[in-house]
């Protein structure tokens, strides 16, 4: 074994000859805050959801662990899924929806503040706690409630933090 020095792919594009560009969900790009709320009309059984916000189109990178979320589902057990509907890609070509995509079976069995630590699940770790989108539409992002009814009256409130160019 060895001592190795190497770059990440977007330091290597700076320090290349001639420098490649980096694009701006990687580099020098504008954070952007997508905010909504929600108040439920009516109960709604298992597998109801909420549009949460509609990022724009082009290359959006989230950032979970800059985003906060509160969440008041008064039902007992409520787990909270966060995804995205499907959409078309900058390709042309149709991504899946994916309802559990950024955050699967969040526990708000109680009603609180969930920020940073808390949304970078599993599924997005590996990513640094982000996401990147690449679409041409724009992409909707979905709470669900997969295990058990929403209650009339249970609230979600917060922002998504993004990067786009």
């Amino acid at each position: 074994m060895a001592v190795t020095t190497q770059k990440t792919t977007e330091y290597g594009n700076a320090t290349a000859a001639p420098a490649v560009n980096n694009s701006p969900a990687e580099m020098g790009g504008r954070l952007r805050i997508a905010y909504g709320v929600h108040d439920q009309s009516g109960a709604g059984d298992a597998t109801s959801s909420v549009a949460l916000f509609r990022l724009p189109a082009g290359r959006v990178r989230v950032l979970l662990g800059l985003s906060f979320f509160y969440v008041n589902w008064t039902t007992a057990s409520a787990t909270l899924d966060l995804g995205w509907d499907a959409y078309t890609k900058l390709d042309g070509s149709t991504e899946a929806a994916d309802p559990d995509g950024l955050i699967d079976g969040l526990d708000v069995d109680t009603a609180g503040k969930y920020s940073g630590e808390d949304l970078v699940s599993a599924l997005t770790q590996s990513a640094g706690g982000t996401q990147l989108f690449e679409s041409k539409d724009g992409i909707v992002i979905r709470a669900t409630s997969q295990d058990v009814a929403l209650a009339d009256g249970s609230d979600i409130a917060g922002y998504l933090v993004y990067v786009v160019d």
